[in-house]
């Protein structure tokens, strides 16, 4: 193509606002320079009254916040906003759009329920997107016969879900969402007759096999009768448990099987594959990670896609376009060849209006994600994302690289399915990757349970870029958690990982150290160090509100120049906080919600995976991969959409919160009760207004904590039994302190 006529398949935006901004982060981070100089100055006047101690873990916590603060700028300093050229994509390469392979992931039919699971694989079919260059592949880690049923069904109902989407061109495309949408829209195509019939006809065929579904779920079992129609269950004859069976792979839709592949009005569905890689007891199956790589031998074999898509089985494609967004930024002439990933956010479908979890996680899909794109590509988060095969498979980038995008004949003309089944099938054995650089070099990376993060980082050390784009229209929708001891434990698995690269030979303070750009290294960073917050955090929350109770200042007066430094930091990252989330699409209600649980996850899922971590350095302890439910009960359901936060059991980390909440609520109370019974007492606490703001903060955020502990009546609340506990432990707390 001619330079003078080039116009590329994408652009490239930056943030509005960033000078403002540079500005305003300078200015923090003087006054940040004030306040530690601050504490140093005055450590040796605390002697005499005995702070000193107290003192000194205040100002640790403090050069902790600005370190930390100063890593998290990298993800702001620098933002870009992507645009793709659909258009120009389909006027230049139509003809030649290359193979994708989609592959899904599941492994507990319990809590990942096989209905969900097929919902996700007929989103990612119906793609618009030539049907026969697309290719999807289930994995089932659970190695589960109704899900091999459910997919089967699904096969079916593909021959007419595929064309209906096509058809009116409907959005989403996953049939339960797409049947709730339109349950929720007063008006779609009401004027369309051919529409509604087809409508009824489509939902009543969905109606149905949802019915054998879950009827075959709620048994556990798949009938004799339906067994015996479709030779795929034969493979569970010799199954002996889930980390026990030999590999189990059959290929359901493929265009070597015309007269089973063709949907309705006559055109190829998309091949469609079932696999169970093998599983024995003494081997060691890598989660996520193995299930991952024995997906890309697999499908090297059957389909050979140059571009692949990964997404969890709960996160739907919600945008039919996502593959052709994908391809403008792969394709492009100038910087396509440099590309190695492109990622989506995760977004979902169940988060309520103010956001009660902060499940959304609104800044840093909206924000800091594209600050690290600014940087040389965002991190591979383990879902919605697409690669380029070669990529994944240890290629390094060069300058002359470019890629061949035009398609290759079949890997295998002359062999009928069950051959490439057969040959297929010893790629997914536990024995194939020893002795081979499988999780090492090749593939995702194992070792850690974040093995997409330092996948993505390896990948990115080898000279490639990557790719963040967010539509409007989100990409993929998923299910978030409804309850918080779900999403305390969630992040306690995420910041685990993350902490545990920290340590591994991937760690980005090392092992990207001049392979990636400075700001990408310090962006890694700050979500590696995350469990190292709860520390300070912890220390703060605790100390300030005790000393609170002894009348001791710990903070300088308000009437000090001292002073300034720390309302000025408190009160701009407080503005700035609450001016990024509504930026970002939120609201005042969901920014308090999400501060809540800024809170709650480093005094709690923090603090779990720092000293898990830490154990595991040692040798005490093992990381065990935990699943996020997908189910939820009725009743919880229910609060959740009204708001209400979810308790509902005893658990550690609820003892943990309780206990905090209490033991602040106690030392407020007793300001108070010396500020009513002493008359004119404000006076008296001028020289400690930091560390009764500080108090009364932890207070009121704790509001929903309190009402769950001694007000609430519903099956959501704590039990008596913790109550009793926090309570005695934190006035045990407040009672010690005092008498020492």
């Amino acid at each position: 193509m001619d330079k003078s006529e080039y116009s590329p398949l994408f652009e490239t935006k930056k943030g509005r606002g960033r000078l403002l901004y540079r500005l305003f982060a300078t200015s923090i981070f003087v006054a940040i320079c004030f306040i530690w100089l601050y504490r140093f100055n005055h450590i040796i006047t605390q002697e005499e009254d005995g702070r000193k101690w107290v003192w000194l873990g205040l100002l640790a916590s403090e050069l902790w916040f600005g370190f930390y603060w100063i890593l998290t700028q990298a993800l702001r300093w620098n933002t870009v906003f992507r645009q793709p050229f659909k258009d120009r994509l389909s006027q230049r390469y139509e003809h030649m759009l290359p193979a994708v392979d989609i592959f899904v992931c599941t492994a507990n039919p319990e809590i990942e329920p096989p209905i969900m699971v097929i919902n996700t694989v007929l989103s990612v079919m119906a793609y618009d997107y030539p049907t026969e260059k697309l290719s999807v592949y289930l994995s089932d880690d659970g190695g589960s016969e109704i899900t091999f049923y459910a997919l089967l069904e699904a096969s079916e109902f593909a021959k007419h879900w595929v064309p209906f989407c096509k058809k009116f061109k409907v959005e989403p495309r996953s049939p339960a969402a797409y049947f709730n949408t339109i349950i929720d829209s007063s008006s779609h195509f009401q004027s369309d007759t051919d529409f509604d019939n087809e409508l009824v006809a489509i939902k009543k065929l969905y109606t149905e096999m949802e019915s054998r579904i879950e009827n075959a779920t709620k048994l556990k079992r798949v009938s004799k009768e339906v067994r015996l129609k479709h030779r795929g269950f034969s493979q569970w004859d010799s199954y002996s448990s889930r980390r026990d069976h030999d590999t189990i792979l059959q290929i359901l839709l493929h265009k070597k099987d015309p007269n089973n592949s063709k949907d309705v009005d006559g055109f190829i569905l998309p091949t469609l594959v079932y696999l169970a890689r093998e599983k024995r007891p003494q081997y060691h199956h890598n989660f996520k990670a193995g299930a991952m790589n024995s997906l890309l031998r697999v499908s090297s074999i059957i389909s050979n896609g140059k571009v692949i898509l990964n997404v969890d089985c709960d996160m739907y494609s919600n945008n039919s376009e996502s593959i052709r967004d994908a391809l403008c930024f792969f394709m492009d002439e100038a910087k396509g060849h440099e590309i190695a990933f492109v990622q989506s956010p995760q977004n979902f479908e169940n988060v309520t209006k103010n956001d009660l979890y902060g499940s959304a996680l609104l800044v840093i899909s909206e924000l800091e994600f594209h600050g690290a794109d600014g940087f040389g590509g965002p991190l591979y988060v383990g879902t919605g994302c697409f690669h380029k095969r070669e990529s994944l498979c240890e290629m390094k980038f060069n300058d002359d690289y470019r890629h061949n995008w035009k398609s290759e004949d079949d890997l295998f003309k002359e062999a009928n399915l069950q051959e490439i089944e057969e040959k297929s099938k010893g790629l997914a054995s536990c024995s194939y990757e020893e002795n081979t650089q499988w999780g090492k070099e090749m593939g995702l990376k194992y070792g850690c349970p974040v093995e997409d993060v330092i996948t993505g980082l390896s990948i990115q050390s080898k000279g490639w870029k990557s790719v963040y784009y967010n539509p409007p229209r989100k990409a993929f929708l998923g299910v978030a958690s409804t309850s918080l001891l779900e999403v305390l434990i969630q992040h306690k698995r995420w910041s685990e990982g993350d902490f545990q690269i920290l340590f591994s030979k991937y760690s980005p303070a090392w092992y990207a150290f001049g392979k990636i750009s400075f700001g990408l290294q310090m962006g890694y960073c700050s979500y590696c160090l995350w469990p190292a917050n709860c520390l300070p955090i912890l220390y703060y929350s605790i100390f300030p509100s005790l000393y609170l109770l002894k009348g001791i200042p710990l903070f300088p007066k308000v009437s000090s120049p001292w002073f300034i430094p720390f309302a000025y930091v408190i009160i701009g990252e407080t503005i700035c906080s609450l001016l990024e989330f509504l930026f970002c699409g939120g609201t005042f209600k969901g920014w308090w919600n999400n501060l809540r649980i800024w809170l709650y996850k480093r005094t709690t899922s923090y603090l779990y995976a720092f000293s898990d971590t830490i154990l595991k350095l040692f040798g005490f302890s093992n990381s065990v991969f935990i699943i996020t439910s997908k189910v939820s009960e009725e009743e919880v359901s229910k609060r959740h959409e009204k708001e209400i936060m979810e308790f509902g059991t005893s658990s550690p980390m609820f003892t943990i919160l309780a206990t905090l909440a209490l033991l602040n609520l106690w030392c407020f109370l007793n300001v108070l009760k010396d500020v009513i019974l002493r008359g004119g007492g404000f006076g008296a606490y001028e020289k400690m207004g930091l560390q009764v703001i500080l108090c009364g903060f932890l207070v009121l955020i704790n509001v929903p904590l309190y009402q769950g502990l001694f007000l609430r009546k519903d099956s959501g609340k704590l039990p008596n039994s913790l109550a009793m506990k926090s309570t005695i432990l934190a006035l045990g707390l407040v009672l010690s302190f005092s008498y020492v």
